[in-house]
């Protein structure tokens, strides 16, 4: 009979009964989940009535198919066996379906699964007791829900009841955990919503949006506290660094920080949602599609945190066409790469440097410039703005006959205005020691400036992310290395990890890039794809100055 009724079981929690409520409700639950917002956040979007009547569709859920086993004579082991069916039927409704259905983490049908059991009313208060006080002591939610399952193992396990029982009893636990990973994670990171301390949401004087990134080296995975467990049994050489890569390729986009204290000049706050899908550069690289994949993810978590946009840092914005497939594939939340606002912020710095480096005696018309990276958008757009300054130009790129053919029509274009300098295409890096100018921008994962490359006293504008100059090449006397790229944040502004641009409030241009598109609802200016129109970079320039963003020179 338990036999019978497992698969029916299965389908009840299956049933989108949630879903189907917000349709009728004209709710989009992707914006307003409780488990994305915190519990009061979600009621005052949603209404009390509204989440009363979804936790009692899911109550029902799981308390319906234990009444039928009970009806029909299962003892207490084929009712948990019920139970655990019907909460496996609510987390995963469709196997290998992507995305599944939204819906809530099952608080409602673990708690009709406790009511369907045949408990003394003494032992069956308990899992209830412990997930209030759980909930009255931190303020967690999620920590309360989890106090069901819990408190069901601790009746079982101290209540006499055989293997079988125990057993269920932690897998139902187990199921719980894997659902509401995600919380506890947020909850150790400091970032989930509590009791007393809602979430803001997007209004007039508040703008959500959400940013993805990606750890640079192993060392950045540490700094989550979900994964900082991991690093002892690494530097015991317990645990492979090819088994943590191949590891984290298992992991979906996941919230592991925030952007905190941003306040424009307007008196607007704009919070913004630090999501990471764990891929080391060389893995996105490596694996195109898994990383689209992964970056779809990140958007869609994004809707649900109730943000209106999503950037894609580092390296994630050159995924899926630089952003466009994503697009596609989440039309329900704006996408940006950040492209407009990061060329700005190089246009705006360039000149300055151009005119510091004059300052110190130099003549620029006889100096030599390099630009690495020069097959790129974004460098050679820098190799156009500083050729008719300088003497010599050194283009250094991948692809050489590509990099010819761009050298040439450049040539053509400013012989045309008497402006030519000389120009190099070269492949080679070890070319910009002749060089007293350089800059560079790359997507290399790895530096590609090292100290037998520099020459002395040269300044180098570094516009590669992760930075394309090796450290080393700081001690090289006279050498003066400036990161690009870089604004600072208005208010008082401060991110829970570390971004690695120099400051708390210091964040990628394409982030602020985010921000600011968020916070103008000037939807029609994100950049997609390699194309960056000029108004586009013009309207970031403008608009983030006016909003207190501060490019860092």
């Amino acid at each position: 009979m338990t036999a019978l009724l497992l698969p029916l079981a299965y389908l009840t929690g299956a049933l989108p009964l949630g879903h189907w409520l917000a349709r009728r409700r004209g709710v989009d639950l992707r914006t307003a989940s409780p488990y994305a917002l915190g519990l009061e956040s979600a009621m005052r979007r949603l209404g009390l009535g509204f989440l009363v009547l979804s936790f009692l569709l899911d109550f029902l859920k799981g308390y319906l198919p234990l009444l039928l086993g009970r009806a029909l004579g299962l003892d207490f082991a084929g009712l948990l066996a019920l139970g655990v069916a019907v909460y496996l039927g609510h987390l995963y409704p469709l196997f290998f379906r992507d995305p599944w259905p939204l819906r809530a983490k099952g608080a409602g049908v673990l708690l009709g699964v406790l009511a369907g059991l045949p408990l003394p009313p003494a032992l069956g208060l308990v899992p209830v007791a412990l997930g209030l006080v759980l909930y009255a002591l931190t303020g967690y939610a999620s920590l309360a829900a989890l106090g069901l399952p819990l408190g069901l193992l601790g009746v079982v396990l101290f209540g006499g009841f055989g293997l079988g029982e125990k057993l269920l009893a932690f897998a139902l636990l187990l199921l719980a955990l894997w659902r509401y990973k995600e919380n506890l994670g947020r909850i150790l990171e400091g970032t989930e919503p509590k009791l007393g301390d809602p979430l803001p949401l997007p209004s007039e004087k508040q703008v959500v949006c959400a940013f993805l990134i990606h750890p640079l080296t192993l060392e950045d995975f540490w700094q989550s506290p979900r994964f900082r467990w991991l690093r002892p049994l690494v530097r015991l050489g317990l645990l492979k660094q090819e088994w943590i890569e191949r590891l984290a390729e298992r992991f979906r986009p996941m919230k592991v920080g925030e952007v905190r204290g941003v306040r424009t000049a307007d008196g607007r706050e704009v919070l913004c949602h630090l999501l990471s899908a764990p891929l080391l550069p060389h893995q996105i690289k490596a694996k195109p599609e898994l990383a689209v994949r992964r970056a779809i993810q990140g958007a869609r978590l994004a809707q649900e945190l109730g943000a209106t946009v999503v950037g894609l840092g580092a390296f994630w914005s050159v995924v899926g066409e630089k952003g466009k497939r994503v697009q596609e594939a989440v039309p329900g939340i704006e996408v940006t790469n950040g492209g407009a606002y990061t060329a700005g912020t190089v246009r705006a710095a360039i000149p300055r440097i151009l005119a510091h480096f004059a300052q110190s005696g130099k003549d620029l018309k006889g100096v030599t410039a390099a630009v690495v990276g020069a097959n790129g958008v974004v460098a050679f757009g820098i190799a156009r703005q500083i050729a008719p300054y300088v003497g010599r130009l050194i283009l250094v790129g991948r692809d050489l006959e590509r990099l010819e053919r761009a050298a040439e029509s450049l040539r053509k274009n400013l012989e045309r205005k008497g402006e030519a300098p000389e120009l190099v295409a070269t492949t080679e890096v070890a070319a910009i020691r002749e060089a007293d100018l350089v800059f560079t921008a790359t997507s290399d994962p790895n530096p590609v400036i090292y100290p037998e490359h520099v020459k002395p006293g040269a300044w180098i504008y570094d516009e590669g992310v992760p930075p394309d100059v090796h450290p080393s090449v700081r001690e090289v006397p006279g050498v003066r290395v400036i990161p690009g790229g870089v604004v600072r944040l208005p208010g008082e502004a401060r991110a829970t990890l570390d971004l690695h641009f120099g400051a708390p409030d210091q964040v990628p241009a394409c982030l602020a890039e985010t921000m600011v598109l968020a916070a103008e609802e000037a939807f029609d200016r994100k950049s997609l794809g390699g194309e960056v129109r000029a108004e586009n970079i013009q309207f970031f320039v403008e608009r983030a100055e006016a909003l207190g963003f501060k490019v860092v020179e």
